[in-house]
């Protein structure tokens, strides 16, 4: 999105992955956006269309997704044929900080959602303002994302870690924020909203759950994603960086393994004002 270094790409393993992901997560994210119905949504960096879909079952409506990768477009399309679910949603190719909307559509929409995003793009902000413009006055701003410090992992596997460790790096190596998630509440008064609600989701697990094995080959597969940004810019030698993956297979057979982590959730609402756009909004003197 924008100028967005996405690290995992969209080949057929990492689209995979992420209908996996999207299993585990969208009833928990969709607890907390507790649509009431018929909301006008607008899903920004849609990916697959998974948890598009999703709201818009919720919602019991039709959703905008907006995404800029074309081949996570065409998977999106061709998974709601599959569900029989077209006319749940559209899937328009754009940009995040430049959103392809109509002008009827700039401040029209109930809720604006963005998930795992932010932490791919190097002006995180852009995209929040252009956000919030996208609302109507009392329309709700619902960021999800990662601060990947959360992570712990115990009985600690040192390999594991130093791969993850990398794997950090590698967002900073491209220009973007790891950490992102604990910023989205800033973020979002930095676009003029008015904060309202900032939680955890709980994506841990122990050895004996039955979402264990998901989970880990999730954290497994992303790391393996970024190989490429690691070793080219020397996060970590090919022969550890391998050595760190073997590690965490092997620390996931352990009966004993626990995974704690969590990703942030922040809400934000686009404040009313009878003269119209009032003068704080940062783009207010654009018009």
């Amino acid at each position: 999105m924008g100028a967005s270094r996405y690290i995992h790409g969209s080949d057929p393993e990492e689209q995979q992955r992420l209908s996996r992901l999207n299993e585990l997560l969208n009833d928990a994210c969709l607890a907390e956006l507790s649509l009431k119905g018929g909301e006008k949504i607008l899903d920004v960096g849609s990916g697959l269309g998974q948890f598009t879909r999703a709201m818009a079952r919720a919602g019991k409506t039709r959703v905008l997704g907006i995404e800029r990768d074309a081949a996570q477009i065409e998977e999106a399309r061709r998974q709601a044929r599959a569900a029989g679910e077209e006319n749940l949603a559209e899937f328009r190719q754009g940009d995040a900080v430049e959103l392809p909307l109509s002008t009827g559509e700039w401040g029209a929409f109930d809720v604006a959602h963005a998930r795992f995003l932010l932490e791919h793009v190097p002006d995180p902000q852009a995209i929040v303002r252009a956000m919030a413009r996208a609302v109507r006055p009392g329309g709700c701003v619902a960021l999800a994302d990662d601060d990947h410090e959360i992570l712990r992992l115990w009985p600690k596997p040192a390999a594991g870690e130093a791969a993850w460790a990398a794997y950090k790096q590698s967002y900073s190596a491209l220009g973007n924020d790891p950490y992102v998630g604990r910023r989205l509440v800033e973020l979002l008064h930095g676009a003029g909203l008015k904060p309202v609600r900032n939680r955890w989701i709980w994506f841990g697990s122990c050895a004996g759950e039955a979402s264990f094995d998901a989970k880990l080959q999730n954290l497994i597969r992303i790391i393996a994603g970024a190989r490429e940004v690691i070793l080219s810019h020397g996060l970590l030698g090919e022969a550890n960086l391998d050595a760190g993956l073997r590690d965490l297979e092997a620390w996931g057979g352990r009966p004993d393994a626990a995974m704690w982590f969590a990703f942030n959730w922040a809400e934000g609402v686009r404040r009313a004002s009878p003269g119209g756009e009032p003068s704080w909004f940062p783009w207010a003197s654009e018009a």
